[in-house]
């Protein structure tokens, strides 16, 4: 199919994210299951992200990888599905915002977190960070006194968002704040993320 819609991931990877968002679109998709170490880094795979890593999309001739850009792209590339405020909307601004700050700023912290590097205090300036209170501090402000991102809309910002905060509260890379802990408790009953965390779940069980 020309526009045919395919998936490249591993249960054990962000590729969560990006099937939680495939699941909110409602659009069928295919999913190929790539292991890592051998086919991510097979020369078929390269072709479509030379970096080896899931997850990446492949909408007809458009290849996508980073989950950001997947969830964004797949807002615009399905409207139909209203997961996106539509060019021109003033909601746009903190949609675009507030996904791309937990992408950039937000994940870099909590790896670093992972990993045990701290900035020195006088190197803050250097990382786009910060360091991490000032990171978290400033993602509370989007999840606090809103349902979502934008308001009262879910969003594939939402999406994005939500899986970060989820993942950092598992596995403690970002502080158990109430704002955090009613967000992500509200996001994952959602139909999709189950959804999604089930099919993820069952394949890694195989």
């Amino acid at each position: 199919m020309a526009d045919e819609l395919v998936f490249y991931t591993h249960p054990m990877s962000r590729g969560r994210i990006a099937r939680w968002m495939l699941e909110e679109l409602g659009q069928p998709y295919r999913t190929e299951i790539l292991d890592y170490g051998t086919s991510m880094k097979a020369p078929d795979y390269l072709a479509i992200n030379p970096m080896g890593k899931v997850p990446a999309i492949r909408h007809g001739d458009t290849i996508v990888t980073e989950c950001a850009a997947i969830c964004a792209y797949l807002a615009d590339a399905f409207p139909q599905a209203g997961l996106a405020p539509p060019p021109g909307d003033r909601q746009r601004g903190p949609y675009y915002r507030w996904l791309f700050f937990t992408a950039g700023p937000i994940e870099a912290a909590a790896t670093n977190k992972a990993l045990g590097v701290a900035i020195p205090e006088d190197r803050r300036r250097m990382v786009g960070y910060g360091s991490l209170a000032d990171a978290q501090n400033a993602l509370e402000t989007a999840v606090s006194g809103r349902d979502y991102i934008t308001g009262d809309r879910f969003s594939a910002a939402d999406v994005y968002v939500g899986a970060q905060i989820g993942w950092g509260l598992r596995f403690g890379t970002l502080e158990k704040r109430p704002a955090f802990d009613r967000y992500w408790e509200r996001l994952s009953r959602r139909p999709a993320a189950m959804r999604a965390n089930e099919i993820d779940d069952a394949l890694m069980a195989k």
